[in-house]
Parts: C-alpha cells; structure tokens; sequence
C-alpha cells in the first residue's frame, strides 16, 4: 500500500522540474558563486583575500583600460543615439522612399557580428594595405591614406555601426505607441513639422531614447571581439581585451575575477535602469493609438535626406559584406579583383581541404543546437511551473533564470572556467563546457519569450486535461506545447542565431579539439589570414541570414523586439 500510494508523487512533471532546478543550480548559481569566491581567492590557496581587488584598482596599467571603456562606451552610445533616432522618426513619421528596404537593412545590421563588421573595416581601412586608403593613395599621389581603423576612434566607429539598431528598435516602438491625435492637435494648434518633433513626439519618446543609450552603452562595455581584433593591434586596451589578456600565460584567474566584478555591478545597475524606464507607466498616455497618421511630406528634400538615411546601412552592410564577399573570392586579397585572381578556392578550402574549418562549421551547429534545446526545454519548464503558480518561489527562479541577462559573455566565461576546469565537474576541454556556456548565456532569451507565450494562453484547457486525469507533464506536452508551437519554436531560433556566432564565452572555453566558427575566425585573423577570416564570416553570415529569415516568418518585424526586450 505505501508503494502504491507514494507513485503519484512521483509526476514526471515533478522529475523534470527538479532536473530543471538541478540544471539552473549548475548553469548559473554555481559558476557566478565561483566567480565571487576566486575574486577573493589566493593563488594556489584556499586562503581568503582583498587583495586581488587592491591590486586590479591600483595600479595603472589597469586603470587605463577602465577609462578607454567609458570612453569607447559613451561615444558609442551617443553616436548611436544621435544616429537612430533620427532614422525611426524618419520611417515612422516622413514619407521618406524606400522605408521597406532601409529597416531590412538595419536587421542586417542588427544581426551581423560587431566583430565580423571589424574584420571587414581591417580589409578597408587597415593603415597600409586596406583597400580604402590603397585607393586614396592611387587618387591623390600621397605616401598614406587617411584612415586607421587600429584606434580607439576606429572601434568607436564600427561598433557604432552595430549599436544604431538599438536605439532604432525602441524608438520605433516608442513612436508606434505615441497616438496620432497628440501630433494633430499640436498641427491644428499651428505648430509646425519640426515643432511637433521637439514638442510632442521626442518628449513622449524620451524613456525609449534613454534605454536605447542605455544598451548601447551596455554593449560597447562588455563587448569582446571588435575591441580585440581593432585595439590589441594598437595596444590600447578596454576592461574585456585586458580580461583576456589575464589569461594569458602564466594565467592570473583570480585578478581576472576580481576585475570583472565592476563590469558585473556596472551591467545589472545600468540594465535594472533601462527596465524602469520603460516600465514607467507615468510616461504612458492616455488613449489609444487610434487615428490614421499623416505622414510629413518631405518634398525636394525626400532624396538627399534618403541619401544621409543610407550611409549608416552604407557603413554597416553594404561595405562590409562587399569587402569580406570580394575577399572570400580572391585568392590573394591584396592582389585586387583582376580576373586571375578571383576564385572559389577559399570556399573549397573550407569545405574539402581544411578539416580544422569543416569541425569548427559542424562544432558550431551542433553546438548552438545543443544550447538552444536545453535553455528550451530549462525555460519551458520553469515558465510553466511560475506562470502556473505551480511552486511558492517562483519569482526566484524567475531571477535566476534572468540573471545571466546581467553577466557579460567573458564575465560568464570567466566563471565556468574558475568553475569547471577542476574535480569533481571538469568540463573545460569538452564540447559540453561550450554547450553550457551558450545555453546559460542565452537562456534569459528563452525564458523571457516562453513566459510571454505563456502568459496569452488560458489555462482553461490545461484545467480541463487536468480534470479528464492527465497529469501535469502530460498536460504540458500534450495542450500547451502544441498550442504554442510557433512562440517556442520563435524562442529556440532566438537562441541559436546568438549561440552559432558567440564569440567571448568561446575564445575563454574552447581548445582546439571543440573550436567552432567564432574561434577560428579569432585565430585566423591573429595569423593574418583575412582571406580564410573573410569566408568563414560570410558562412556565419549565411547561416544566420537562413535563421533569421526562417524567424521572420514567425515574429516579422517583432524580431527585433524580442532581441531587445
């Protein structure tokens, strides 16, 4: 009778819910926690200590970094603030031509790697061979082009190319929910075009102007890749390249941790900001977004203003890409597009002759697959088991399942190594140390949009299941997943775009037996090899496009809410 009376407990609902508490404790308590015990940590000992913090804040060749990343931060920010905004009034407010294809391109740019447009201003602007100032030489007759794109103004240039779409997304949704009879009443009133910008439609889009900063902000700190391949070069160094450069030998983990810690409490501080800005209902209005709007007629000024809306897209997308394509296809870059030198030989290169290629494009699908399944199956799990009020602590699990959202990709990095490259859980050297790594980096993605989903289906049906005796698990399984089957397929591509092309969790965990695309094309570029850097981008570039427009067809133009939000 005891046996027969303690089965029902044991839901398989139950079981999966506690395998996913299990994971959650591995994927993010455990390596955060040893992220804070090694800042304090000895080399060597388990004796406790201040002074990894003493030393990373007091001396000046690691203070210098510190300011070089608020410097390249709120430039970046600015920028692209200053930039996108203007381009969403535009399409949302102006009959400006071609509004279609300019957004398209600000996906594109949204989605290509800030690291991946560095690689491709090195070919164009690099001081003496790109292929910009080669040109400018054979123009003007001068001994040097103009441009250094190894500078800090080089890498505040490219990665504000690739922060403009953040503060185009949340304004464009900013203006989307300004009512259009505001915006009337000031023109019945007499105020002119411009006067209602600065008057009403700024004003009221002034909360979603300040996230955008905010996350632009955000990324050009914690981002790895642009600033290694544009600033190590030039030996000026930013709080990540100067993380990376603590692992080199002999490794310095424990300042690496205790350097990392401000970016942390930096990253959390400025993110929790961003979401009570957006969540102030005082900044709401009252109505709806009734009224059909008329746009503002341009005039003779519709194709010069087209012109200045392009060169973002011109600086993001189409240069780039041509020179990296046009790269790919040369058999020596340097050599120029003559006739004998274009080929496919890169492309065969890295499909038949190159195995370290042809592992890293399987390592990286099988990978990000891998990642996006479990932060999926993690999320679904744990959605179900808050949204539903199935457990007293739900909004704890609902922090932790969040909190990677807060920890910057080489910070996280930082942690899986202090806590899985030794017994008893030694992971680092295996393929499941990446998996991992990718899946607790995104999962804040799939969580976010499985709640979402979640939360617009009724749980009258789940009810109903509940009621015929199914149980929890097969109640979920068999009514909620295949009535949200679009949204939790959405969530899983919105994981596996960001996992195929992660670089700062990959160049800390990777060895040469798990490199994936992200890492080769790091070490390619180290070698000086652009041709094989330029076609192995323009393969991740593929991959991701396929994705993306895969995901289009799902959430539109909401895409890019859902990266963003």
């Amino acid at each position: 009778m005891r046996r027969s009376a303690f089965r029902p407990n044991l839901d398989a609902g139950a079981i999966a819910f506690v395998i996913a508490l299990a994971a959650l404790a591995l994927m993010v308590v455990l390596p955060l926690g040893w992220l804070v015990f090694t800042s304090l940590q000895l080399p060597d000992t388990a004796h406790l200590t201040f002074g990894n913090y003493l030393e990373a804040f007091s001396k000046s060749i690691y203070l210098q970094p510190i300011v070089n990343s608020l410097i390249l931060a709120t430039s970046v920010a600015t920028i692209a603030v200053l930039v996108g905004t203007p381009l969403a009034w535009l399409l949302a407010r102006t009959d400006l031509p071609a509004r279609g294809l300019i957004r398209g391109l600000i996906v594109a740019a949204f989605v290509t790697p800030s690291f991946l447009g560095a690689q491709a201003w090195m070919l164009l602007a690099a001081p003496n061979s790109g292929w910009l100032n080669r040109w400018w030489v054979a123009l003007m007759h001068t001994e040097h082009g103009p441009l250094n794109i190894y500078s800090l103004a080089g890498a505040i240039f490219v990665m504000s190319c690739y922060n403009i779409p953040y503060t185009f997304t949340f304004v464009s949704g900013a203006l989307a929910g300004v009512p259009a009879e505001f915006e009337d009443a000031a023109a019945i009133l007499g105020a002119r075009g411009l006067a209602r910008v600065f008057t009403i439609t700024l004003p009221l889009a002034l909360p979603a102007i300040v996230a955008g900063f905010i996350m632009s902000f955000l990324e050009a700190m914690s981002e790895f890749g642009a600033p290694a391949f544009l600033l190590i070069p030039a030996r000026q160094q930013v709080i990540t390249t100067q993380l990376y450069l603590f692992f080199q030998f002999p490794a310095r983990l424990e300042l690496a941790a205790a350097y990392a810690m401000p970016l942390l409490l930096v990253t959390a501080g400025l993110l929790y900001a961003q979401r009570r800005l957006l969540g102030r209902k005082r900044y709401t209005t009252i109505g709806t977004k009734g009224g059909r709007r008329h746009l503002i007629a341009l005039g003779r000024w519709r194709w010069p203003v087209l012109a200045l809306a392009l060169i973002a897209p011109l600086c993001s997308v189409f240069m780039p890409y041509a020179a990296l394509l046009a790269t790919s296809l040369s058999r020596a870059w340097g050599r120029g597009l003559v006739p004998g030198n274009l080929s496919f030989y890169w492309y065969r290169w890295a499909f038949v002759d190159n195995p370290t290629a042809q592992a890293a494009i399987l390592h990286s699908l099988e990978y990000g697959l891998a990642a996006a399944s479990i932060a999926l199956a993690i999320a679904v799990v744990v959605a179900f088991a808050v949204t539903r009020k199935l457990v007293p602590f739900g909004n704890v699990l609902s922090f932790i399942c969040m909190a990677p959202f807060v920890v910057p990709g080489i910070i996280l990095a930082i942690g899986f190594f202090a806590a899985y490259s030794h017994k008893p859980l030694l992971l680092y050297g295996t393929a499941w140390i990446l998996i991992v790594a990718f899946a607790t980096r995104f999962l804040p993605i799939a969580y976010t949009n499985v709640t979402t989903a979640l939360q617009t289906l009724s749980v009258d049906l789940e009810n109903a299941a509940r009621t015929l005796g199914a149980g929890r698990a097969r109640a979920l399984f068999t009514i909620t997943i295949p009535l949200l089957r679009t949204g939790i397929l959405s969530a899983w591509l919105l994981v596996l775009i960001p996992a195929l092309r992660e670089l700062s969790c990959a160049v800390f965990l990777f060895t040469p037996r798990t490199a994936v695309i992200t890492t080769v094309l790091f070490d390619f570029s180290d070698a000086g090899n652009f041709e094989a850097v330029a076609t192995m981008g323009i393969l991740l570039m593929a991959m991701t496009l396929v994705l993306v427009t895969t995901l289009y067809r799902f959430l539109g133009r909401s895409v890019l809410d859902a990266r963003t939000t």
